[in-house]
Formats: C-alpha cells, sequence, structure tokens
C-alpha cells in the first residue's frame, strides 16, 4: 500500500515538473524599444528646420542605401531636400517649414504608420498642395488612398513606392474640381509615413498655406485645442474659421460642438445638433464672437467621425490660414522644441499637468499647469526639451508657432510609442529532439 502511494506521489510529482519546464520554455523574452521615426522632405520653393533634444541624437538620410547613422551636432538642423529617419528614442522631433513671404506652418516627425486620416486640403484651380508617401523600409510598399469630398466618396487610388523613396502626390489628381478633401491614407505593404501640404494660390499670387497634421483614427468625441482667433479691429468682421467633418461609415451621423475659450464655455448658436451625409464632406462656417487670440472646441457626434477647423488670418499684410486638428488624450511624452517658444493650450473639466523643461544650456525647471476647461502656457525660447511627467485625465494639448513667415499648428502628441520586440532565444531541445 505504502508503495503504491510513493509511486502515485512520484507520478504526480513528475506531471508537475514537466508542466513548470514546459511553461518556462515557451516563455517570451521581449525587448522594448521607440521606433525610428521620420521627417517630411523639404519640396521645392520651402525651407525646414528640425528641432532636436539632444547634438547625439543619430540620423540617416531617406536616400542612403547604407543603414549607419550619424549625429546632428546641432539642435537645429537645416534640412535641405531629403527626408531623415530620426533614431529619437523616444523623443518626438518637431519640423517647421516654411515658404518666404507666404506662409509657415509645423508637424511631428512620426514612426511608420498603420493609418491616417488628413483632413485639409482642396482639388481645385486653386490647389498648390500634395501629400508626400515615403517609404522608409528596404522593401517595395504598395499605399490605398481612400478619398473624400463634398461630393462624396471618390474612387480608390493605389499607389507603389520602391524601398527608400519617396512619391509626391498632387492634390488636383485626388478628386478634380472638388473644393474639400478628407483623405484616408492605408499601407497594404511597407514602413509608410505621410504628409499632408495644403498650399493655395491663384496666378502668381500666394494665398497661403499650412501642413495639415493627420487624426489617427475616427471617434465620437474629438477634442481640438487650439484654434487661432485674429483679434480685429472695431468695425471689423469676425475671423472665418471652417468646421470641415465627416463620417466615413454607410450612417448619416448627428454632432454637436461646444466651443471653450478664456471667455467661457458656450455651445454657438446652431450648433446644439447638426447633422452630416454618410461619406460626403461637409464645411460649416464657425465665427464667434470672442475678444481671446484663440479658443478650442470639443465635437461629440453618434457616429464616428473625423474632423479640423481651417482658420483665415492677415499676418503681416498677407493672407495665410491655419488647419487645427483633434489630438489623442495627453500622456507622458518628450518633445523637441528648440527654436520654437510655442504657446501650449490644454484642455480638460479639471488640468493638472506636470512639465520637465530643459533649456539649451542644460539647466532644468518643473512647471505646474492647473485651471479648468482651457489654461495656456508659454515655452521658453531657450527651452530644447520638454517632457510630460504627468497629465490629468482626458486632458488634451496643441501648441501654435509664430514666424515672421505665419503661424503653425503642432499637435502635443507622441511621434513614436515604446513598442515589444519578441527577442528570439536558443531552445537545446532543437539540438536534442
Amino acid at each position: 500500500m505504502k508503495r503504491s502511494i510513493v509511486a502515485l506521489l512520484a507520478l504526480a510529482l513528475s506531471f508537475t515538473l514537466a508542466t513548470l519546464l514546459t511553461v518556462t520554455t515557451k516563455s517570451s523574452v521581449f525587448s522594448e524599444i521607440y521606433p525610428e521615426v521620420v521627417c517630411p522632405p523639404t519640396l521645392k520653393g520651402l525651407s525646414s528646420q528640425i528641432s532636436i533634444a539632444s547634438v547625439k541624437t543619430q540620423f540617416q538620410r531617406l536616400a542612403t542605401k547604407s543603414t549607419k547613422t550619424i549625429p546632428f551636432n546641432v539642435l537645429r538642423y537645416p534640412v535641405i531636400k531629403d527626408s531623415l529617419i530620426v533614431s529619437a528614442l523616444g523623443t518626438t522631433p518637431v519640423i517647421w517649414q516654411s515658404r518666404s513671404g507666404s506662409w509657415a506652418g509645423g508637424a511631428l516627425c512620426t514612426a511608420p504608420i498603420s493609418s491616417q486620416w488628413f483632413v485639409g486640403g482642396s482639388s481645385d484651380v486653386r490647389t498648390r498642395g500634395s501629400i508626400v508617401l515615403i517609404n522608409s523600409g528596404l522593401s517595395a510598399a504598395i499605399i490605398d488612398l481612400h478619398i473624400y469630398s463634398e461630393n462624396g466618396k471618390q474612387p480608390l487610388v493605389s499607389i507603389n513606392v520602391v524601398a527608400k523613396s519617396l512619391k509626391i502626390v498632387s492634390l488636383d489628381s485626388l478628386a478634380t474640381g472638388d473644393k474639400s478633401l478628407t483623405v484616408q491614407v492605408v499601407p497594404r505593404s511597407g514602413r509608410i509615413n505621410a504628409f499632408m501640404i495644403d498650399e493655395l494660390g491663384a496666378g502668381l499670387k500666394a494665398l497661403g498655406g499650412d501642413l495639415v497634421n493627420p487624426v489617427n483614427s475616427t471617434a465620437k468625441t474629438l477634442v481640438i485645442p487650439t484654434v487661432p482667433n485674429q483679434i480685429l479691429k472695431r468695425g471689423q468682421k469676425p475671423s472665418a474659421h471652417i468646421l470641415r467633418i465627416l463620417t466615413p461609415t454607410d450612417l448619416d451621423a448627428n454632432f454637436s460642438l461646444e466651443l471653450l475659450s478664456e471667455n467661457g464655455k458656450f455651445v454657438p448658436v446652431g450648433f446644439d445638433s447638426r447633422s452630416i451625409t454618410a461619406g460626403v464632406v461637409t464645411e460649416f462656417v464657425l465665427s464667434p464672437k470672442i475678444v481671446a487670440s484663440s479658443f478650442a472646441v470639443r465635437i461629440t457626434s453618434d457616429g464616428p467621425i473625423v474632423a479640423a477647423i481651417s482658420s483665415k488670418f492677415i499676418t503681416n499684410g498677407r493672407r495665410d490660414f491655419v488647419w487645427s486638428t483633434p489630438t489623442s488624450a495627453l500622456t507622458p511624452m518628450k518633445m523637441a522644441v528648440t527654436g520654437l517658444s510655442p504657446l501650449i493650450s490644454f484642455v480638460a473639466d479639471s488640468i493638472a499637468v506636470k512639465i520637465e523643461v530643459v533649456l539649451v544650456n542644460g539647466k532644468k525647471s518643473i512647471v505646474s499647469i492647473k485651471g479648468s476647461d482651457i489654461a495656456t502656457w508659454r515655452v521658453p525660447k531657450s527651452a530644447r526639451l520638454i517632457t510630460i511627467i504627468e497629465a490629468s485625465r482626458d486632458t488634451h494639448a496643441a501648441a501654435l508657432v509664430a514666424s515672421i513667415h505665419g503661424y503653425g499648428y503642432i499637435p502635443i502628441t507622441p511621434g513614436s510609442l515604446l513598442t515589444k520586440v519578441e527577442i528570439p532565444h536558443s531552445n537545446i531541445r532543437v539540438l536534442n529532439p
């Protein structure tokens, strides 16, 4: 009897050890990394500078076949032509582009995408804009462009981009003659980044331009943290803002819009409930009678939507415009701001944000932003890096930057997220089956 019990215990122990060994051999080891980010090229007639957080940050040019990287050695790097691939290590570089005497705009250098929405641009006779498609991978890529306009969904456009190269697609080729565009960029293969430049002109006369920052996905609630609002003299008409909105589904949607500014929070007349037709890009004029230099909006819909606001204004006697886009909720992140000194707006019911600021000389300081509905903070001119340490729930942020050539909008969101990569590991059972 005792021998039987001992035998059963031994057998049970053997099964237990075998199970543990099996779990151990099947366990995976992961490495956490930040993917490299890609910055847009400098097209003909433009000038560009990339803000870098450290002179030791490494980069390579897109057209270079070698994977060897070199340090920037400066904190603000002028991009002569080619797109750059940057090993930013979790810090988001910001690119500032401008056309002398015409317009300026900002964008983030970002990791390869799985999908992006660009709410902006046009295909009518005034457009000089384009979408830049970048393949930073080592194999050819296929990219689908899903195009919507005021005339509904347009035929699908597929683009082939060879390895480590880019293609420039003119906006007037996407929905020729249409005024209001929204474009979804969906890679079928390849390491793809996309950037949109919206630029208008009539003959030899420039009518302004901007970099259109992308929206990563549709949502039922969108927050645009800051929209520039030009304060005019007495008797002048309020600044013109155009809300462009789309529900890409098969069902119509109803939405409401709430405006937040230093003057208070309210629903503009006519925006307590508006309807939009499925698949059709719709525009609404927004003319708030406020004296604040900027405001925010919160859009709530009963269906998934994408949206952006175009704001017209006069700068240095010239006509220009800015595209303000929704942002995701604020999370801990780092952003390079050398040479920009942006004015950041934070939006939430209750705002509590802690930020570390690193100056060009290496000095550090901690800033706390608190408030309700909306709060603003100007980044010091000598800052090279800001780090969002903590942020209250559902807080959204974006920045406006002014230069001699015009205004630009920059979403405060990470350009590259920490990802896990499985590390291959050896197993002795491969040698001893």
